[in-house]
């Protein structure tokens, strides 16, 4: 088949998405599909019309990519993608519409709960720039309980880009400020100490398939953005270390158990299909999941890749069967 790959674009993550990029455009081709790369410029409608591709994949990572941007242009202009809607996308897009959309989700089948997440609070650019909420910092402490350590990070975005770990009030504003220059809200959450995990995740609804976990142990003790993009800063474990979870090796295999059972209830919740990421922290007790990703990276170090190898799966091979389930 002809596959458009979508890449690069104008967020912040186009050095991330132009990496992932390179790498599917790689594995297509080793598949055998004849593969058209394309920055997504203002030449890109006039490019797809002209090119015709059978079905387009988006490594586009961060705005644009994952946001329903170009998945509603691809459903415009008619032409067969890889992966979620764009109203799909749209949801996961804003990390805080978690605890909304997986509470509806069970109020709707009627599962057991499986995922939990860290409590938190979500504040618009526009009630510190024009409504004064920056007098207001001292009450976040009451409103989250559990006191500091506080996550502060952008409600839409990726890459860990204006993450911040905050231990005492006095920093809390800097990094409000550093993570509203990326997004135009805000969320502060409980720091949730524990094992960072990514379940990678392919299909949809009930066909749904986790790829084995993995455990991600940063150098430096923070996933940031330049860890992921650096050999030596991260080392991933893939399957998690049973060590990780429990010094019990039967609680271990719960504990695993458990992570996949709230990646797939959250990756179900939002109606994510095609393939997905769900990040996620053991805390020792459950999984406390952060995000869903649409756009997981492709990049050699990537988590995706890593969990499809785990499993016996080559990345041409996934990619292979994704563009022909897409296809028309």
């Amino acid at each position: 088949m002809k596959v458009a790959v979508l890449m690069g674009g104008s967020s912040f993550e186009r050095g991330f998405s132009l990496a992932s990029g390179k790498q599917v455009c790689g594995a297509l081709e080793a598949a055998g599909h004849t593969v058209v790369p394309l920055d997504t410029t203002k030449e890109l409608v006039p490019a797809l019309r002209s090119e015709r591709p059978d079905v387009c994949y988006s490594a586009l990572h961060g705005k644009h990519g994952e946001d329903g941007t170009i998945q509603s242009l691809l459903e415009l202009l008619g032409i067969p993608f890889v992966g979620s809607s764009a109203a799909v996308c749209r949801k996961t897009w804003n990390k805080a519409l978690l605890p909304s959309v997986v509470t509806a989700y069970r109020a709707a089948t009627g599962g057991a709960p499986a995922a939990a997440w860290p409590q938190g609070i979500c504040i618009a650019r526009d009630a510190f720039k024009d409504m004064g909420a920056a007098t207001a910092l001292d009450l976040i402490a009451e409103r989250i309980g559990g006191g500091f350590p506080f996550a502060v990070k952008p409600a839409c975005g990726g890459s860990a880009m204006g993450v911040h770990k905050v231990s005492q009030h006095e920093d809390l504003g800097e990094a409000i400020l550093d993570a509203l220059s990326y997004d135009a809200e805000v969320i502060i959450e409980q720091w949730i100490d524990g094992t960072e995990i990514a379940v990678s995740v392919l299909g949809e609804g009930k066909d749904a398939q986790v790829l084995p976990p993995v455990e991600i142990v940063p150098a430096q003790g923070l996933y940031t953005t330049e860890a992921r993009m650096s050999v030596n800063a991260v080392e991933l474990f893939c399957p998690v270390r049973a060590a990780s979870l429990s010094a019990d090796e039967a609680a271990a295999q719960a504990a695993r158990d458990a992570v996949e059972s709230a990646a797939l209830e959250v990756y179900r919740a939002y109606g994510v299909h095609g393939l997905g990421r769900v990040d996620l922290i053991w805390d020792g007790t459950q999984a406390r999941v952060l995000e869903v990703d649409v756009s997981p990276g492709m990049t050699e170090l990537s988590l995706f890749p890593a969990a499809c190898t785990a499993s016996g799966l080559t990345l041409s091979a996934v990619l292979d069967r994704l563009v022909g389930a897409y296809a028309s």
